[in-house]
Parts: structure tokens; sequence; C-alpha cells
């Protein structure tokens, strides 16, 4: 999809104003610990830039699944000590995110100060974007800031609903994951080429179909490739494939060919008879894959493909790993073109922008996860909008948007 036009931060004073900020702290815990960070250390740029102009910071989001009941174990209580230790500054915590207690902590708030509301999914509203919790929302600001493309994928009251009572603005990490969705596919430098990996080629049909429209170049990786082998004839042994996707396999290869676009499958792989870390390997090309045999990651010669495919792009979109990269020695493939994009795109010669929660996985555990022009960390969102999907959270704070702004 196009993106649609939206305002940005520059165009917001937020001094003295009640910004309701909608981000995604919905990141993973274990024993009520929080396991990884980035989704709060993403968020701090926006907070930061609207506290220090003297907004009053009201944050919103949602975590996990408690469909539309309060589940303690749900509670976003947790995340405003760790969102007040990367900003550096106390967050103050409302213990619902609406009604008296949500509005008296809102408009308690001062000019620089930061409260994190509790989690909206504890109303089932939330998901069916009720118009009254959309409402009662926005009752506790004056404007908007949806900052969680990751969740834009959602018609959700607090990422559709709410932008249509507020004045709406993206916030930074919003437009930074626009702006590198305009370089990868809107308007990218070509020619371009996408990585796309994964298991089944059922799950990745609408991105593999949008693709074809897009790239110079679609490498096709992981066991889905075993599926584009088998459908070309060849015997891939007992590698994962999937028998009913081996004639929509074929349309995707004609269609590729139609458009002129340089598909390109595994020309040999790394097996294995058991699927186990440092299981016993065998390197074959892939019209000699012996029965009995798993194909679990690219071998050497496909490698250096890749890496020859890569010096030709100037532009790499990259969803899926190219092996089962968490069980060595499988992961040797995925990192060593990891590491090649990583190179190219460091030297300047290649703008890479990934995204996926495997990928993002992936090139962490090939050490170049900080190394690509821009990662998404936005799963789902990144995915529906490689498939070409309108995503409602970006229709609703687009300046196209007709709002029931009151006067």
């Amino acid at each position: 999809m196009a993106i649609l036009p939206f305002n940005t931060l520059d165009k917001l004073d937020p001094k003295g104003k009640r910004i309701l900020l909608r981000a995604d702290l919905n990141v993973p815990m274990q024993d009520g610990k929080i396991t990884d960070l980035t989704r709060i250390e993403r968020i701090v740029p926006t907070i930061r830039e609207l506290a220090d102009k003297g907004g009053r910071v009201i944050v919103l989001s949602h975590f996990d699944r408690p469909k539309g009941k309060v589940v303690p174990g749900m509670s976003l209580e947790p995340m405003a000590q760790a969102l007040a230790m990367a900003l550096g500054q106390p967050v103050s915590f409302a213990h619902d995110c609406i009604g008296p207690q949500a509005e008296a902590a809102a408009v308690a708030l001062k000019d620089g100060e930061v409260l994190l509301l509790e989690n909206t999914r504890f109303y089932p509203g939330e998901e069916t974007n009720a118009p009254d919790l959309a409402a009662d929302l926005a009752k506790l600001g004056d404007v908007y800031v949806n900052d969680a493309f990751s969740a834009a994928h959602r018609a959700h009251a607090s990422t559709a609903g709410v932008a249509q009572h507020l004045p709406s603005y993206a916030g930074r990490l919003m437009e930074a994951e626009l702006s590198a969705l305009d370089a990868a596919l809107e308007n990218p430098t070509h020619p371009v080429g996408a990585i796309v990996g994964g298991a089944k080629v059922s799950t990745k049909l609408a991105l593999l179909e949008n693709m074809l429209e897009r790239v110079d170049v679609l490498i096709v990786g992981g066991a889905m490739a075993n599926t584009f082998l088998a459908a070309k004839g060849l015997n891939v042994g007992k590698s994962l494939k999937e028998e009913d996707m081996l004639d929509t396999a074929r349309q995707i290869m004609a269609k590729a060919q139609e458009k002129n676009c340089d598909l390109v499958l595994p020309v040999d792989v790394v097996l294995a008879e058991d699927f186990m870390a440092g299981a016993p390997t065998l390197v074959a090309p892939v019209t000699e894959i012996p029965d009995g045999w798993m194909a679990l990651d690219v071998g050497p010669e496909t490698v250096k493909l890749l890496k020859g495919k890569l010096a030709g792009l100037k532009t790499l979109v990259w969803n899926g790993p190219l092996g089962v990269f968490e069980l060595p020695p499988f992961d040797e493939g995925t990192n060593a073109v990891a590491q090649e994009a990583a190179r190219l795109t460091k030297a300047g010669a290649l703008k890479t922008i990934a995204g996926g929660g495997d990928t993002v996985a992936a090139l962490r555990h090939a050490g170049v996860l900080h190394d690509m022009t821009y990662v998404s960390t936005a799963g789902g969102a990144f995915l529906e909008w490689l498939e070409g999907k309108v995503l409602p959270g970006l229709t609703a704070i687009s300046t196209t948007l007709e709002r029931t702004i009151p006067v």
C-alpha cells in the first residue's frame, strides 16, 4: 500500500498539552521479569521529546491477551518502572485506562511528566474498536500520537478509534518505520531484492505475490524453498514441504518469469537425518538429496550465489531466515548471508530493511542486528505491510481522515 500523508511531531507544540501516546509495551516477560527491552528503548525518543518540550505524556498500550478481562499477571505496572529507568525520570501509573482513576491521574500531570495507563485489553471494547471506549480514552488527552507501528495492523480502540476524536500525529518511531518502508518498497533505489524465508509457502503466499510486483530479485529460503524445489520435480528427501502448494509454487515461478523477476532458489543444501543440534550433516546439490535426509540450511555454493546477488542490489528487504538458525550448525547459511548484507550496508553500497520476529532473532544471532539500515520490531504489521495490506492504525492518523474532533 502507498504511504498516506500524516503529521509528524514537527507540527506539534506539546507544551501544556496532554499527549495521549499509543506505544507498544507488549514486551517478552519470564517469571515477572522483562527479557527484552527493545520496544521500551525504541519508544524513549518520542516520550523524551514530548516531555522535554513541556508535554504531559499519557502512555497507552496493550499487553498479552487478557481477552477483555482484568488479569493481574498481565498488568502494565512492571513496565512503568522499566520505562522510568529507560527515560531517566519518574513514570506514574494508573490502575485503569479509562474512568475516574485514569482521568484524575491525567488531570494531575504537570508539564514534562509521564503517566502510564493500565492494559487497554482489559476492556473487551479495545479489540472490537468500541466507539464508547475510544471516546473515553480520547477524554484523557488533547492530542493523539501513535508510535506503535507494530499494532497498526489492528483496528482497535486505542490504535484507530481514538484518532477519530483528536488531532493525530505519528511519533518518531512510527515515522522511522514508515520512512524505512517507503525506502524499501514504495520509492526504492533499484535493483531491489527480497529474501523471503520461513517454513511454509502458505503463510507467505501474499508476501511472495506482492514481492513479485515490486522487486527485481526474489530469494526464497528456509523450508519453503523445499516446496519450490519439489514443484520443479526434484526429490527433497524427508525435508519439510507442502504437497498441496506445489501447483501454487509453480504458478509463482511462472509469474516471476513473466515479470522478469529473478527468483533464486538454493543450489545446494546442508542435510541431516535427525532434527537435532550437532547431528551428522551432509552437503549435497539440490538435485542429489538422498531419501531419508532433510534440508535444514542452504549450502556453501548457495551462500556464494546469494552473496553475488546481494552485490548487484541497491535495496534489500529481508523477512525470514534461510535455515534452522536456532540449531547449530544449521545457522551458518543465514549467518554468512546476513554478515555480507551487513558489510555491504555499512559500506554504503546497500540499503537493508529487515523485520519479523524470526528475522530479528536471526540477525541478532548473526551479530549484525545493529548494522542494517533499519530493523523493524513490528512483527505482524511489518509482514502485512509487505503483503500490501491496508493498516488501520496508519489510515486512522492520516491527514486525509475526517475527524469528529470536539470544538
